[in-house]
């Protein structure tokens, strides 16, 4: 009976072990995999548009020229075709 008793307690302390190792193998990846979706989401995530430029002082610009301004933001993609609206209907109103 000893030996089958060691035997079983040896057992029992094994699957004990590979439990716990188990456990943490698991938590450590879950916590890695959260991180790793957390820094898609923010690549993914459009950067903050940049402010649209505020209405110069007569003298500085003509209005056309500010408008060429604003066409240029939206051709290259920083500004919105909603924000180049909204530009555009401050400078002409």
């Amino acid at each position: 009976m000893p030996g089958l008793l060691r035997g079983v307690a040896r057992t029992a302390m094994i699957a004990g072990t590979a439990t716990a190792v188990s456990n943490r193998v698991s938590k450590r990846q879950g916590e890695r995999w959260s991180q790793q979706e957390a820094e898609q989401q923010q690549a993914a995530a459009p950067a903050p548009a940049a402010p649209a430029p505020a209405a110069a002082p007569a003298g500085e610009d003509s209005l056309i020229d500010q408008l060429k301004q604003l066409g240029e933001l939206k051709s290259q993609g920083i500004l919105t075709e909603e924000e180049f609206a909204a530009q555009k209907a401050k400078l002409l109103g």
